[in-house]
């Protein structure tokens, strides 16, 4: 054991030199985080042999905590390193997307919450934040129906996104992670830690409507490739901002058919003004929008 120690102890601390160079955030300190990780993976066997295998994949990963700019400290409960597939990986939290998306200046803030059968959940519209009300006391608040994250832009907007749960175990069974769990009986964060995982799914789908950071990209494009979280969570209907058009758009607006089409025209109009810095344009957008909704709530009262 104190030779893996002394093994790991070394792979870490030969990460220095890439971990400055690729570092994105330079308030992380190396030797901070070299001891976070000693600890992380010196306090579980099973890691402890997996990094005495795969020395690459320790380096990897440490040098991975740089280039996201995302702490290794337990206690901020930001990312983690965890072994999985043969190998030590790093591993981000919906807690350590949302730090990422507040930090590298994408949003305001943003919060994530399951909603349970016993809870009452409403929107309220699209420059408004979701009414969610229950009791935290509450032993027995129901099965988990579904998630939602509410984000505050810097225009003062909020852009609100849900899943019910049947979307978000659709999205799980297409998951490497949750296969190897169904054949192999492999444990995995939506075995351990299916909140969490319920939460993180959402924010990669709703990310792609706030503005846009090369920090939260990053992330993002990491879990989907190395750490083997990848899913397809493309914007229904997306228009590519460059070929955004203001007039077009408000036909958009006046052709919608319901409150879901009218959504997905809020989400990317937002992001696309925002890109022009047209304000005129979003405040247009914005009142069409909720003038076109107020008609297919008529209509759909009426039939």
């Amino acid at each position: 054991m104190s030779n893996q120690i002394a093994v790991l102890e070394e792979n870490i601390y030969s990460c220095e030199i890439a971990f400055q160079q690729v570092s994105s955030d330079r308030s992380l300190v190396f030797k901070r985080e070299a001891e976070f990780a000693m600890q992380i993976i010196g306090n579980n066997s099973y890691s402890l042999g997996l990094a005495t295998q795969n020395p690459q994949s320790v380096r990897d990963a440490v040098t991975n905590v740089a280039a996201i700019g995302l702490s290794l400290n337990p206690a901020r409960k930001l990312a983690y390193l965890v072994p999985r597939d043969k190998k030590i990986c790093l591993d981000i939290s919906y807690m350590g997307l949302l730090e990422l998306a507040v930090a590298s200046g994408s949003i305001h803030w943003a919060k994530a919450e399951l909603v349970h059968q016993k809870d009452t959940f409403s929107l309220n519209g699209y420059d408004k934040p979701p009414t969610h009300t229950y009791s935290p006391f509450d032993k027995d608040r129901g099965d988990v129906i579904g998630v939602y994250v509410v984000a505050k832009l810097a225009t003062g907007d909020y852009l609100t996104d849900t899943m019910t749960i049947d979307e978000v175990h659709e999205i799980r069974a297409r998951s490497s992670a949750w296969k190897a769990w169904l054949e192999k009986k492999k444990s995995n964060p939506w075995v351990t830690d299916p909140g969490e995982m319920t939460k993180k799914t959402l924010i990669k789908r709703a990310q792609k409507t706030w503005p846009k950071t090369e920090r939260l990209d990053q992330a993002v494009h990491y879990l989907n490739t190395d750490g083997e979280q990848g899913i397809d969570l493309n914007v229904i209907d997306a228009v590519p901002v460059e070929r955004f058009d203001v007039e077009a758009e408000l036909s958009r607006v006046a052709a919608a058919p319901d409150h879901a089409a009218l959504q997905v025209i809020w989400k990317r109009s937002s992001e696309a003004c925002r890109k022009a810095s047209d304000q005129v344009g979003h405040a247009r957008i914005k009142a069409a929008i909720l003038a076109r909704d107020a008609v297919v709530n008529t209509i759909k009262e009426a039939a």
